[in-house]
């Protein structure tokens, strides 16, 4: 049986605009293994999406090949030999590069992938993974495209348009430089022209899916058929905001942005206990100073005429701190690279 997050991940403010979330200790130590174990569970969905079926039960050789798509890309394999080959970790102050996975942290968009599928109920509607181990095409800017529920009205559906940042930093608050390039993300990737482009390089996926008369799992047969009513409305709705027939402004009012931000805490630094008073006083202290941060942030960027960058989004602010960026990029590297010849 895999891991359940919830005995893992802790999640502690559940706002619809924002959810934070923690790992515990286990003997004074951060549970590293716990965590690694739980992402590496989620490595075949990531990878794959439902391109290949609803894959909530799988053998080894599916997280061979996903392990294999992975690594792949050679953001990827260039970021394994930093963390794992040279034991060395990239300062995300002090590099200038034009490429997300190794700028980011190439995991983040994995930590994203399983705080909304577990905690939020989200599914992936396309994998960027999958595409670009299949045909090396780009799919899209976002990090990641699901979807879940409406957070401000749970019984409608939303489409999730994700963004992550994964951080360490040697000098300064790696959470507060975390959450500038965030705001970073939404003032280039909401605007008209980039939000256009993107809708059409979704769209071009609308059919890479298994046909229902060609899916063997009859476990997951009903539920999948559920996801293709589902993908449909989606993929319609798309469609009509790239023909000009539906309005950008009324899509985007059905569209949730969630900004996930995993970074380096001094709170680790200073606590082995995660359920003392001291612990949780601090940690809630630095949620809300962040979403402060965001806030204030979000109302510094300059308004411009006809574009939905400020006014118009749904922002969920996901936080989620750790104690090291490079031990835990190490592990999951060292882990799913093994895993290729498991």
């Amino acid at each position: 049986m895999p891991p359940n997050s919830k005995n893992i991940i802790h999640q502690h403010f559940e706002q619809a605009d924002l959810r934070t979330y923690f790992v515990g200790f286990d003997f004074g130590e951060f549970r590293y293994d716990a965590l690694t174990e739980l992402l590496m569970d989620s490595i075949v969905d990531f990878a794959f999406g439902y391109h290949t079926g609803i894959l909530k039960q799988y053998d080894r050789r599916k997280l061979i090949e996903a392990a294999k798509s992975i690594y792949n890309i050679k953001e990827f394999k260039e970021a394994k030999a930093i963390y794992v080959d040279k034991d060395d970790c990239l300062n995300d102050c002090e590099i200038e590069l034009e490429d997300k996975y190794l700028k980011r942290g190439e995991f983040g968009e994995l930590i994203l992938h399983l705080l909304l599928r577990d905690f939020v109920d989200t599914i992936p509607l396309i994998s960027k993974i999958y595409f670009k181990d299949t045909d090396g095409a780009t799919v899209h800017g976002f990090d990641l495209v699901h979807i879940g529920p409406d957070l401000n009205n749970p019984e409608n559906s939303s489409l999730y348009f994700g963004e992550s940042k994964l951080y360490s930093r040697k000098n300064g608050n790696a959470g507060s430089h975390g959450i500038s390039d965030l705001i970073g993300d939404i003032e280039s990737h909401f605007k008209k022209d980039f939000l256009y482009r993107e809708i059409a390089l979704i769209g071009k996926k609308k059919y890479s899916f298994i046909p229902p008369d060609d899916y063997e799992d009859k476990n997951t047969k009903d539920e999948y058929l559920r996801f293709l009513d589902d993908k449909k409305y989606w993929f319609d709705a798309l469609s009509k905001v790239e023909l000009k027939e539906a309005k950008l402004q009324d899509f985007l009012q059905s569209v949730t942005i969630p900004l996930v931000c995993t970074y380096q805490s001094n709170l680790y630094e200073t606590h082995t206990d995660e359920n003392t008073n001291e612990f949780i006083q601090e940690y809630e202290k630095e949620m809300l100073e962040l979403q402060e941060l965001l806030k204030n942030k979000l109302n510094e960027i300059e308004d411009n005429v006809g574009e939905p960058v400020k006014t118009e989004l749904n922002i969920l602010l996901v936080l989620f701190p750790i104690p090291s960026k490079k031990e835990l990029l190490k592990r999951l590297h060292t882990k799913l690279y093994n895993q290729q010849n498991a």
